[in-house]
């Protein structure tokens, strides 16, 4: 099984992922935190290269601003993972831990990270579990629901300790390209011959229906010398970024709306004009949004902005 598995990820298997390419850790952990809520491509093609530029290593990670950390971010929402990631190059400014136990314990480093940190950047005999792998896991062994425990003891036992590496790559690519969520390719896959649950491949990936929470935004629109009136951001969303100022509306000043989703929220965002300067105001000039910290739904706002506005 190891064998066809290693064979298969040799010929098939996403080798030129540059995170794949290199054996500096930072680069490794940062590629693993900004996989956790983004597409594999706009994290290759956009986000990983734009903010290594800026930040090429651990230690000048360690001494950049929390707000310059945030503004790279721009555009990967879920901002803790920004903050932690920053925190954590503070706490680790030359060389990350090596042990799984020590990993832990830093910010924003979980189980999954932890694991995938010893696995690909310095090649420890370890299970990795991402989303991918634990439902080759699931349909390989035919597990209905099964805990973290149970998969973990079921990945441990197809672990190949002489490549670990590869093994836990080639079941990530596995998962993601033939063994996927709908509509499987089974008779393209390498464990097809011993996979236990090939027979009814879609009973063992059914998830619950996700729920979701409607909410309305009110936002104020304030354009003065080609620069926005910006305010910091205390709520539960996209706290510490700059954000348009929140407002109760008055709807003979209504500019336009739209729809964003974040998180568990969907969203219905409304915009209109303010007749005066809103308090506690943070000017960003129009040319230079790029580099300002903000969210995906700042920036969507703005961009929603008729011409006339800016």
């Amino acid at each position: 099984m190891q064998a066809k598995l290693l064979q298969w990820y040799e010929e098939y298997g996403r080798h030129e992922l540059p995170w794949r390419n290199t054996k500096d850790i930072y680069k490794i952990y940062l590629s693993e935190i900004m996989l956790q809520q983004t597409q594999v491509n706009r994290v290759r093609d956009e986000y990983y290269p734009q903010f290594l530029a800026k930040f090429p290593t651990l230690k000048a990670l360690s001494l950049a601003k929390e707000e310059e950390v945030i503004a790279a971010w721009s555009g990967l929402g879920y901002y803790s993972r920004a903050r932690n990631l920053h925190a954590t190059a503070k706490l680790c400014p030359n060389e990350l831990p090596k042990s799984y136990e020590e990993l832990v314990k830093l910010p924003g480093i979980g189980s999954y990270t932890a694991s995938a940190i010893c696995a690909f950047g310095y090649h420890q005999n370890i299970v990795v579990l991402d989303t991918n792998i634990k439902r080759v896991i699931k349909r390989y062994y035919a597990l209905l629901n099964p805990n973290e425990k149970s998969l973990n003891h079921a990945a441990s036992k197809i672990l190949n300790d002489k490549d670990p590496r590869a093994h836990n790559l080639a079941l990530m690519d596995l998962g993601s390209m033939l063994c996927t969520p709908k509509n499987p390719e089974c008779s393209l896959c390498p464990l097809h011959q011993t996979c236990q649950g090939k027979e009814e491949p879609q009973l063992y990936t059914q998830t619950k229906k996700k729920q979701y929470e409607a909410m309305d935004l009110f936002y104020g629109v304030y354009i003065r010398d080609a620069k926005i009136a910006l305010t910091q951001t205390e709520g539960r969303m996209y706290k510490g970024m700059l954000s348009l100022p929140e407002i109760d509306p008055i709807e003979d000043h209504f500019i336009t709306s739209f729809k964003h989703a974040y998180t568990k929220y969907r969203l219905t965002v409304k915009l209109y004009t303010l007749q005066e300067e809103p308090p506690n105001t943070t000017w960003v000039s129009l040319s230079d949004l790029k580099n300002a910290p903000l969210s995906s739904l700042v920036t969507k706002a703005i961009a929603s902005l008729p011409s006339s506005y800016i």
